[in-house]
């Protein structure tokens, strides 16, 4: 097969040259452009070939997923190749309705029959599955559209001629006896009227033909670049999303992505969440085998429901928790550790940062609140002290957090407990 394509390659690119040499000696631009469909053919032999090597290769730790996206990156290039080509003679048409140029008939029949021979020789003797596929899954072109119209009415009057008019004809076939017909048009028109400038019309419309009919490939297969989700699938996928739903033992499926990796293979990726005490196995299998039948690379991710009811205590409360006089101190659980606390502000310490500005003897919001031991009157009925204490005499009382040593003192988160700042003597009063 590779040795068939390899020679039809060869002769492709003498009969380029060929014409090349005749679009020169005829200076026709209608001939050039009936040539750059030849040279779309010598695309078609590369990308088929490419198609041939895929089909040997197997799939790598690199490329997981095969090689079939190369094959579909060939025909995006061969037909953004061929528009371009439309576009640059568009432009060189543009120039020639300015000044028209003598075309020379001699050579232009002969290179629109040679090329149209080869054509739709290499088309029929070569089968390339690549352009095969996108022909029949790309969106149809405006020529196949009035060209189908036409066989209607034909097929209406001659039923025989529907199974070579319909549904659609090939578009590349199409394209080819289109263009050797706007040749021989041309060819008419020169040699009974010189009529020059039907030669720039001619080739316009070769080159409208021509980026009409790929354009609609070169969307489709660039959407397959994209990994996005062909829209004649969605409906069936969602079909069987369903489906797998309601197995047994699965509580929901999420996270479902699918994409065409190649020309006419799906793949995708799913999450499935299932009961606790279902067999991952079972649901697997049941769900690769929905899901096969039309995506063909998969992956299922199967993880059991986690979700735990949170236990509610309901340990009795003492009768005399809620007596503060009778605690010295509530411990409440720290926030950070003790051990990176500055004894003199109260936050963490960091070895590399400056020392304070302002360094008060209190606590900061990281230490644990505590309550003191009431030893005095109680004016408002709640057992705390409502004199002017020193923060000192709470270290010499012994109380404090467990752990934290003698280094720093605290007061309490109460407004009607006055506080008292800096290293004052005990017992007198704040000014």
């Amino acid at each position: 097969m590779s040795w068939k394509i390899l020679l039809f390659g060869a002769i492709n690119l003498i009969c380029i040259g060929f014409l090349l040499m005749w679009c020169s000696s005829t200076n026709s631009i209608a001939l050039t452009a009936y040539t750059y469909l030849t040279i779309f053919d010598l695309f078609s032999l590369v990308t088929c070939l490419i198609s041939y090597w895929v089909k040997m290769k197997k799939p790598s730790p690199v490329y997981s997923f095969g090689f079939e996206r190369f094959e579909v990156l060939a025909v995006f290039a061969s037909t953004v190749l061929a528009q371009l080509g439309a576009l640059f003679i568009l432009k060189e048409s543009a120039e020639r309705f300015l000044e028209q140029p003598e075309i020379h008939t001699g050579r232009l029949l002969v290179g629109t029959f040679v090329a149209l021979f080869f054509n739709l020789f290499t088309m029929l003797s070569i089968k390339n599955k690549p352009f095969a596929y996108v022909s029949e899954a790309a969106s149809t072109s405006w020529l196949q559209e009035h060209v189908a119209d036409l066989s209607r009415s034909i097929c209406g009057i001659i039923p025989g001629l529907s199974s070579i008019f319909l549904p659609r004809m090939n578009p590349f076939v199409l394209i080819d006896i289109a263009g050797a017909l706007a040749l021989c048009i041309t060819y008419m028109l020169i040699e009974i009227n010189n009529y020059f400038a039907v030669d720039t019309a001619s080739a316009i419309a070769i080159a409208l033909m021509t980026f009409g009919t790929m354009y609609p490939m070169s969307v489709y297969s660039g959407k397959v670049l994209l990994q996005t989700t062909p829209p004649h699938v969605i409906g069936q996928l969602d079909k069987l999303l369903r489906e797998v739903s309601t197995l047994d033992g699965v509580l929901e499926v999420r996270n479902e992505h699918f994409w065409t990796l190649g020309f006419g293979t799906l793949a995708g990726s799913v999450h499935v969440r299932i009961r606790r005490d279902a067999n991952e196995q079972m649901v697997l299998a049941h769900v690769t085998n929905r899901l096969y039948t039309l995506v063909s690379t998969l992956t299922v991710q199967i993880f059991k429901d986690d979700w735990i009811r949170p236990t509610i205590s309901s340990v009795p409360i003492a009768n005399n928790i809620l007596n503060l006089s009778d605690h010295h101190i509530i411990p409440m659980p720290s926030l950070k550790a003790a051990d990176n606390l500055n004894p003199v502000t109260s936050t963490p310490a960091k070895p590399t940062s400056p020392p304070p500005e302002f360094s008060f003897n209190t606590p900061g919001k990281n230490v644990n609140p505590v309550i003191l031991l009431n030893t005095q009157t109680k004016p408002y009925g709640l057992g705390f002290n409502h004199g002017s204490a020193p923060y000192s005499s709470v270290l010499n009382q012994g109380l404090g957090i467990p752990g934290m040593g003698e280094a720093q003192g605290f007061r309490t988160g109460f407004a009607n407990v006055p506080g008292r700042y800096g290293t004052n003597t005990r017992g007198q009063p704040r000014p």
